[in-house]
């Protein structure tokens, strides 16, 4: 499996993951937020991005006044730079965006272990299902993302699950 808690694999994948990887070393954002254990979380890893898909970086936050100011350091001069820190899921969560000249980035930090938030769980319980399924399956995630449907939702519609697909998939039992 793919140690999806270090980026290098992203130089040897396909022409965005390649991108993404260049855009992320160039900005040295593992490095300068290692201390937060980032990971690069959503589609792009996993191969179902779109064109607008944006590289989303989770991370490991105790203090969220503290992740915010230096996030604010390091980022409020980048192209639409903005901070917040919102209750998301019941959890206290700080999110900043800012656009690079190939992508959108979002840094988003809980007091969280980085792989025991729910987006690293979702990505790893689809990228177990796509290595699963045939390609006819991925395209049909990719169909349904562009046509507006957001990724746990295409999954969840495509496996049959019902109720709240972000809550189903990740009680989905596949061999993880």
């Amino acid at each position: 499996m793919t140690n999806f808690k270090n980026i290098d694999y992203l130089q040897y994948g396909n022409s965005r993951q390649i991108d993404a990887y260049k855009q992320l070393t160039e900005l040295k954002i593992f490095e300068i937020l290692k201390k937060y254990q980032p990971i690069l979380a959503g589609t792009i890893p996993i191969e179902i991005d779109l064109p607008e898909s944006d590289l989303d970086i989770i991370c490991y936050c105790e203090d969220h006044y503290e992740f915010s100011k230096h996030l604010l350091e390091l980022f409020e001069n980048k192209k639409g730079f903005e901070i917040k820190s919102k209750i998301f899921n019941g959890i206290e969560s700080t999110i900043a965006k800012f656009k690079t000249e190939d992508f959108d980035i979002e840094i988003f930090g809980q007091n969280m272990f980085s792989d025991q938030q729910n987006a690293y769980k979702h990505m790893i319980i689809e990228y177990s299902i796509l290595k699963e399924k045939d390609t006819k399956f991925k395209a049909e995630i990719i169909k349904l993302k562009s046509e507006g449907m957001k990724t746990e939702a295409a999954f969840a519609q495509l496996l049959g699950l019902l109720g709240n697909p972000f809550e189903e998939l990740l009680k989905f039992k596949y061999d993880v």
